[in-house]
């Protein structure tokens, strides 16, 4: 049975947004605190699960657990090898009041994790101890984006089992709260200059990278998105499938754009992200010059083909 995707309207749940991306960001530097490294920071983010998103299976002070953000049932639930206790999510709970009951529930279970407690990429800048202000929580709206969110990362996994070279799971970056996933050509990108190390290690190859996210107050829109770094020449001038994809410029560089409304309302939405998705890897595949006719795995029907110009 095909479920009809959710209506996401950025406005209806904009303060909702912003209390539960920060409480994410919380528990992203905790994983960060409690993993090794990987490349391209794939060790910090989050993936989706059935009822949410989950951190990895973390390590602290001996103790190992996972902290999932549980939208079905509304709370944050920390499990160790013998025990599952949880924070329940409510209307009016801020980002403090949240960090401290976090904090205080992975002490009792004999972790004591130090973080930087700020947030980090988003306009918000008071510390998380200190936010009172942030402490929306509409539980109807977040099992709309709980909805959205798993239907997306499903179609971009089916995406991915196309390509036979490195790429990344699919995966939640909390700083930015968005769900992507990146195919790699082997090769690597040329030194940015004048970027932090975080960045640096994100563009350290050659990437085409896709992902959604549900609108923030800049951009105020649910949109899937694409973009190929480094930004071949004629990029732009690549045909976007549907018709009402299009490249749009987002500083230096350019990124391909879908409303998240029209393939919501797609006769095929599966179908119709697909090809967004996969006319914008042909585009930076082809004008990138990758070596696409041999990242093609056994699985890539027709449409996952790239052709050369």
């Amino acid at each position: 049975m095909t479920t009809a995707l959710p209506e996401l309207p950025f406005a209806d749940w904009a303060d909702t947004k912003d209390t539960l991306h920060l409480w994410t960001q919380i528990v992203g530097k905790i994983q960060l605190a409690s993993t090794a490294p990987r490349n391209h920071w794939w060790h910090v983010t989050l993936r989706v699960d059935e009822h949410g998103y989950s951190t990895q299976r973390l390590l602290h002070d001996g103790v190992h657990f996972r902290i999932s953000f549980d939208l079905v049932q509304h709370r944050v639930v920390v499990r160790t090898r013998d025990r599952e206790e949880a924070v329940p999510l409510r209307d009016g709970l801020s980002v403090s009041g949240f960090y401290y009951e976090l904090e205080a529930l992975l002490r009792e279970l004999g972790i004591r994790v130090k973080i930087k407690a700020e947030p980090f990429g988003v306009p918000m800048t008071t510390p998380f101890a200190d936010d009172t202000e942030h402490a929306s929580y509409d539980k109807a709206a977040v099992e709309r984006f709980r909805d959205a969110l798993v239907w997306a990362d499903d179609t971009f996994c089916e995406f991915q089992s196309w390509f036979d070279g490195k790429a990344s799971p699919v995966q939640l970056f909390w700083h930015s709260f968005d769900l992507a996933t990146a195919r790699f050509s082997g090769r690597s990108a040329p030194p940015m200059e004048g970027v932090d190390p975080v960045t640096a290690e994100a563009y350290s190859h050659e990437v085409i990278s896709c992902g959604w996210w549900a609108g923030d107050r800049n951009y105020p829109h649910s949109a899937f998105y694409s973009y190929t770094h480094p930004e071949p020449d004629d990029l732009t001038r690549q045909p976007l499938s549907p018709a009402e994809a299009s490249w749009e410029q987002t500083g230096m560089t350019h990124q391909a754009r879908l409303p998240y409304d029209v393939v919501r309302k797609a006769d095929d939405p599966r179908g119709t992200l697909l090809d967004f998705l996969q006319s914008a890897y042909a585009a930076g595949a082809r004008t990138g010059t990758w070596p696409f006719e041999d990242l093609h795995s056994s699985w890539c029907p027709p449409r996952g083909r790239v052709t050369a110009l």
